[in-house]
């Protein structure tokens, strides 16, 4: 790592085999981010126990397919860390001496804790505490950034809550990070919905080009356009918003579309074409990935290592802050 670059830490739960949601909005901007920040990308397996705890049978394999995809996207172990979040026993630690100093309102006023708490009926102390383990993550490795969308944004200033009290409890030991906007561009699932594993409405990176026709073929269009002669509203047609990614200028397909002259099937078909395209190289590099799996096991244990070595300095400070290291007198 190089002293002199601002730190970075961003993670994602080991779903499995990501999709295009995932690589627009977060993989493709790390790749981009790697040459200029120390970065530290971790596969949070602990924050998927939050609400995958009944079912761990597949986590394992979970962890290697985001892996493969992390490496396949772009990332460089040799630029950046990569590991696994169970790896680094000190991110459980500094969780576990955040959750002594912070007030438990902190955490029920984060605005997804009320809405996913009804809507998937989690209510155990680690879903609670599941914005101070992100927290704990973050701090741990002294980051000065993290790479986020505007709904995530609570997050982070809670994190630098977190950072400020500990600091004025003890000392100074934590930056207050700061969360470093990017403009994701939207991407719509099959079903018109953001595109998403739960919803089964998902493109997935590891598809081959037939599935990725077959899913593309049933896409939901403009419900408007019903034959191809109709008049179309790419504007709330999801399979033009993928256009919008994918297929370079769409103005000819816009106005192809408003006039009628281009048909919904035709249109799916220049859109497979382009997506397919545009994904082949990582497509060819998974494939190679998935051939070599020691590489991708070992690229995990080495970016553990790595992290643990800032960790283990970290958690140092943190335990001289606290008086909670014992002189041999």
């Amino acid at each position: 790592m190089d002293g002199k670059k601002p730190v970075i830490l961003s993670g994602i739960q080991p779903t499995g085999q990501l999709h295009l949601g995932n690589y627009e909005g977060a993989l493709r901007n790390w790749v981009d981010l790697q040459d200029k920040y120390n970065m530290y990308l971790c596969v949070v397996d602990w924050h998927s126990l939050t609400s995958d705890f009944n079912d761990t049978g597949a986590m394992q394999d979970r962890i290697i397919q985001t892996a493969f995809d992390f490496l396949a996207a772009g990332l460089d172990p040799k630029k950046c860390s990569i590991f696994v979040q169970s790896d680094v026993k000190e991110h459980a630690e500094l969780h576990l001496l955040f959750s002594m100093i912070i007030p438990t309102p902190w955490l029920e006023r984060v605005p997804s804790y009320k809405e996913k708490s009804e809507t998937l009926g989690l209510d155990s102390y680690g879903f609670l505490g599941y914005p101070l383990l992100q927290a704990a993550d973050i701090l741990l490795y002294k980051a000065e950034f993290v790479p986020v969308g505007k709904d995530q944004l609570p997050h982070i200033e809670l994190t630098r809550e977190v950072a400020r009290r500990f600091n004025n409890l003890y000392r100074t030991v934590f930056p207050e990070p700061d969360g470093l906007l990017s403009k994701f561009p939207a991407i719509p699932g099959t079903d018109g919905r953001k595109m998403s594993k739960s919803y089964n409405n998902d493109i997935k990176l590891a598809d081959t080009p037939e599935l990725t026709a077959k899913k593309l073929k049933g896409m939901i269009t403009d419900p408007q356009k019903v034959y191809k002669g109709d008049p179309g509203h790419p504007d709330i047609c999801s399979v033009y918003g993928l256009h919008q990614v994918y297929s370079g200028d769409t103005s000819g397909i816009f106005n192809d579309c408003t006039s009628g002259a281009l048909g919904c099937a035709d249109c799916k078909k220049r859109l497979t074409d382009n997506l397919n395209d545009s994904l082949a190289p990582l497509r060819g590099k998974r494939k190679e990935l998935e051939n070599d799996l020691p590489y991708v096991l070992n690229t995990l244990k080495e970016g553990a290592d790595q992290a643990r070595q800032t960790a283990v300095a970290t958690m140092a400070d943190v335990r001289s802050a606290m008086n909670l290291v014992r002189n041999n007198v």
